[in-house]
C-alpha cells in the first residue's frame, strides 16, 4: 500500500494501548462471547499454525458452551460448568492476547529495524538502498601512477539476476517479432 522503500506511518503509543484494552476487554467482558477476537488478533501478528488453531477452537467452544446454557435449566450443574468455561475461555484469550502482543512489539523494537525516516540512497535501477554510514578514518593521500602505466578499470558489479532475464526475455520477443515480421512481408502484405 505504500510502495517500495516506504514506510508505513507508526502508531502511537496512545493507539497501541487503546487497541490492547479495547481487545483484550472484548474477550472477557462479552463473557467468552468475542474470546475469538484478540486470538485471531494474536494469529495475524504471529502467523503461527497454533495461534489460528487456538483463534478457530475459541469458535465453536463458546458457541457450544453458550448452547448449553441456553438449552439445559439454570439449576443443572452442567450450565455452571459451560459457563465457567466460557468465561475461563474470556479471560485466557484476553490475558494470552497481552502477552503476546506485548512480546511481538518488543521484538520487533529491538530486532534492528532501521529508523522509519532513514537516510536512502536512490540508485537508478531497483529498490532505494540505504545511505552508507559516514567514514571516520583519515583519507589517505592520493596515489600518482607512474608514467606510461595505465590504471585499471574499476570493478564492475555484476547485473541482479532479474535483469538478465529480463533482457533473455526480450531477446526472446525480438526474435519472434522479427519472425513474424518476416513472414508477412514475404507474402506480400
Amino acid at each position: 500500500m505504500y510502495g517500495h522503500g516506504a514506510v508505513p506511518p507508526a502508531r502511537s503509543s496512545g493507539t497501541v494501548i487503546t487497541l490492547r484494552v479495547l481487545l483484550a476487554a472484548a474477550g472477557f467482558l462479552s463473557c467468552g462471547l468475542l474470546a475469538c477476537a484478540p486470538l485471531f488478533r494474536v494469529a495475524f501478528l504471529r502467523g503461527r499454525s497454533v495461534d489460528w488453531v487456538l483463534a478457530w477452537a475459541s469458535l465453536p467452544m463458546s458457541i457450544a458452551c453458550f448452547a448449553v446454557v441456553g438449552a439445559l435449566p439454570e439449576s443443572d450443574p452442567r450450565t455452571d460448568v459451560a459457563m465457567s468455561l466460557v468465561l475461563l475461555l474470556g479471560l485466557f484469550s484476553s490475558v494470552y492476547f497481552l502477552v503476546m502482543d506485548i512480546r511481538v512489539h518488543q521484538q520487533r523494537q529491538f530486532a534492528g529495524f532501521p529508523p522509519p525516516q532513514g537516510p536512502t540512497v536512490h540508485t537508478g535501477y531497483g529498490y532505494p538502498q540505504p545511505a552508507p554510514p559516514p567514514y571516520t578514518s583519515t583519507p589517505s593521500p592520493p596515489t600518482v601512477p607512474a608514467p606510461g602505466v595505465v590504471p585499471p578499470p574499476p570493478p564492475q558489479r555484476p547485473a541482479p539476476a532479474r535483469i538478465d532475464q529480463v533482457r533473455a526475455e526480450l531477446d526472446e520477443l525480438s526474435d519472434y517479432l522479427r519472425k513474424h515480421d518476416g513472414g508477412s512481408t514475404e507474402s506480400g502484405r
